[in-house]
């Protein structure tokens, strides 16, 4: 590879991109400022809204393989405000790092492969980016929509690196080959409301939502899976928006969320819960209504040369032997891995979502490294002619 003109600085960009308060949904010229970049970097640059939704998708040449990078701009609010020590959009440095809401989850990351992208001026087949601004948020109208519109214009994407925050304590410790899938379920059972003094004349549906919350909890759902943690069943909320001491209420609801391994699906899951629901509905008299949204199947990028060449170029820059994890929640990945294999490798994730969030100053420079050594091993390795 030729060395490009510019070869842009990760720290200004980083700091260029927290500037902007991008909380889902809104972009405040996040993309914008993405867009400005790439498109100096010789990125021809699709812009899609869907929605209120902005997202970005680059590509620079036309040959195959195409590698590709996905982030999102979009950040979580900052929470209580007087809290930060500095402006939350400031990104100012102090102590040696870049602060502000974002710096690691993910804008520090999408600053780092810019960068990296841009110490080179050509390359053995094609670079692309799928930035979206809804990884935050519902992700109704983001990465899933992009990856609709590039099946339906065949565009063909080989590989994917997601800059997800991926490190755990240590810059390359951890890399992420797979995740768990997500569903939520929530159950509202309706009786009939009365007065406590005479429960023979309602039909009370909090017991009956305790013991088919019960039913749910008391269910093993298994004992893990290869490179998978168990699957875990969790009680997010439980409501009857009663006010009153002295009735029994006419409904009462409840939400579980259950992160499953690749032993189960989302449809499968589903046709529990609803096969449960009918069960409890008919021995207590009561009516029970189910609504589940399916967020992302589990998946994982199998063990070989792509996942591989990633390991060797961690430890070959950062000097360290990552650990191929599928923990930790959803992200983005999941819609990705319906066009190619997906790992995701960014900064260290301790401070993202909290107050005061930031990213080492020497880490978002080791990871520009590592990003560009990672372009390099992969044309390479897979770059036409090779």
């Amino acid at each position: 590879m030729a060395n490009a003109s510019k070869n842009l600085d990760v720290v200004a960009l980083t700091q260029a991109l927290i500037s902007r308060p991008s909380v889902t949904p809104a972009d405040a010229g996040a993309m914008d400022t993405v867009q400005r970049t790439l498109e100096d970097l010789g990125f021809t640059c699709h812009r899609l809204k869907f929605g209120d939704i902005e997202n970005l998708y680059a590509r620079r040449g036309t040959a195959s393989p195409n590698l590709c990078f996905a982030g999102h701009t979009d950040v979580v609010p900052v929470g209580t405000r007087n809290l930060w020590r500095y402006d939350p959009f400031g990104a100012e440095i102090h102590d040696g790092a870049v602060i502000g809401r974002g710096a690691v989850d993910m804008k520090g990351g999408i600053a780092a492969w810019i960068a990296a992208v841009s110490r080179y001026a050509d390359q053995a087949g094609s670079l692309s980016l799928l930035i979206t601004g809804d990884e935050e948020g519902v992700a109704k109208d983001g990465t899933v929509r992009v990856v609709q519109w590039l099946k339906e214009r065949g565009e063909v994407i080989d590989h994917c690196i997601v800059g997800e925050p991926s490190s755990s304590a240590q810059l390359g410790d951890m890399i992420k080959v797979g995740r768990r899938g997500s569903v939520n379920a929530t159950f509202t059972v309706s009786g009939k409301q009365g007065h406590v003094a005479y429960p023979q004349r309602a039909l009370n549906p909090l017991p009956v939502l305790v013991d088919l919350l019960a039913a749910l909890k008391d269910r093993v759902l298994d004992d893990g899976y290869a490179d998978f943690q168990p699957s875990n069943l969790e009680i997010t909320t439980i409501d009857t928006g009663n006010t009153a001491t002295n009735i029994i209420p006419q409904d009462a609801r409840a939400r579980i969320n259950i992160r499953f391994n690749p032993a189960h699906t989302g449809a499968e899951l589903k046709a529990w819960f609803e096969a449960l629901a009918a069960e409890h509905a008919a021995r207590s008299g009561t009516k029970i209504e189910v609504q589940t949204a399916i967020s992302g199947e589990a998946f994982l990028t199998e063990a070989g040369p792509f996942v591989d060449l990633i390991a060797d170029v961690i430890k070959d820059t950062l000097g360290i032997e990552t650990d191929r994890s599928t923990t930790g929640g959803t992200s983005d990945a999941r819609f990705i891995r319906d066009l190619c294999p997906v790992v995701e490798f960014g900064l260290v994730g301790q401070t993202m979502h909290q107050i005061n969030e930031c990213a080492s100053v020497a880490d978002l420079e080791a990871l520009t490294d590592a990003y560009s050594a990672l372009i390099e091993a992969y044309f390479s390795k897979f770059g036409s002619g090779s």
